[in-house]
């Protein structure tokens, strides 16, 4: 039996891992005790115990667990920024062309929220010559606030929140969001897109849009579809023709779930890529999970709910 430990349990991506893997019978999980959560001799003993670990930690202690780690044969999957483009470590979008690559690494990080939606809607285009490489990209997302984690979401849902908490809020407004360095790299992007991230008053989903115009793509938006259909045919990731709700597209379509839609909108000047899906699901835990599970080698879908 695969001995899995979710160092960082007690946040929201470690939550909801642990939810999800809870009812599974092919794994066994490693747990601490919460007065030992931080303890690093506590910790480095579940590393070396694990088969996988899973670190839902910030960036300095994710890198503190890969130093504890060192000399056993866990495989780690990294939720945190930390190593995303580290030489090294896999790259954990399997539908971009990583899958091969996943099963066999031992150090893989997992895509970021907002980074997982703009890279379905980008790579595949530079990748295949449908989209020019030199572009210059925007990339508008909306987010639900649990992404934002513990504090965000008690700020949200505390009875004498701040009134401005009501309506959508865009952050990172400086143009340094953490994000931008893994949309570059694996988009094969030669520069950083604008990036426009907006939370809103709901718990959870991920609509994330680039705007492109005709004379960035080399054919049409029918092109884009036809690559879009040979990537995303399911059953995590998937090309939705028509995707929309009566002229409007919800932010929290995919609530709840772990996989994700990308649909193609506008006309022959202004094409509107866009992607849907959960920021817990295919944005963090759920990509976590069908990570393991190819790593695995078992049914990738096994424990998510799609």
């Amino acid at each position: 039996m695969t001995k899995v430990f979710i160092d960082g349990s007690a946040g929201t991506t470690g939550l909801r891992i642990h939810e999800r893997l809870s009812f599974r019978t092919d794994l066994s999980l490693i747990t601490l005790p919460d007065e030992l959560r931080k303890d690093s001799a506590a910790r480095r003993e579940a590393l070396a115990e694990a088969d996988i670990a899973f670190l839902c930690l910030p960036d300095d202690a994710a890198r503190e667990a890969v130093a504890l780690a060192e000399g056993s044969r866990v495989r780690i999957i990294d939720t945190s920024t930390a190593h995303r483009t580290a030489a090294g470590w896999t790259y954990g979008f399997a539908e971009l062309g990583y899958r091969e690559a996943i099963s066999q690494t031992a150090r893989l990080a997992n895509p970021g929220c907002h980074a997982s939606g703009a890279l379905a809607l980008i790579a595949p285009l530079v990748k295949e010559g449908v989209l020019k490489a030199d572009a210059a990209l925007s990339v508008f997302s909306l987010t639900g606030y649990s992404g934002g984690g513990k504090k965000m979401i008690a700020d949200y849902e505390s009875a004498g929140r701040d009134a401005l908490l009501s309506a959508p809020r865009q952050y990172a407004l400086a143009q340094k969001h953490k994000h931008l360095p893994e949309i570059t790299a694996i988009g094969g992007l030669a520069t950083d897109p604008a990036f426009c991230p907006v939370v809103g008053d709901f718990y959870s989903g991920m609509e994330v849009t680039v705007p492109v115009f005709a004379r960035d793509l080399r054919g049409t938006a029918e092109n884009v579809k036809e690559v879009y259909r040979a990537y995303f045919g399911g059953p995590i990731v998937r090309y939705a023709e028509g995707a929309d709700e009566g002229g409007f597209l919800s932010a929290s379509a995919l609530s709840g779930k772990d996989g994700m839609e990308v649909a193609v909108f506008g006309n022959d000047e202004r094409v509107l890529l866009v992607s849907r899906f959960d920021n817990l699901g295919k944005g963090a835990s759920g990509a976590a999970i069908q990570n393991m599970n190819i790593m695995l080698g078992v049914d990738e879908t096994l424990g998510l709910d799609l």
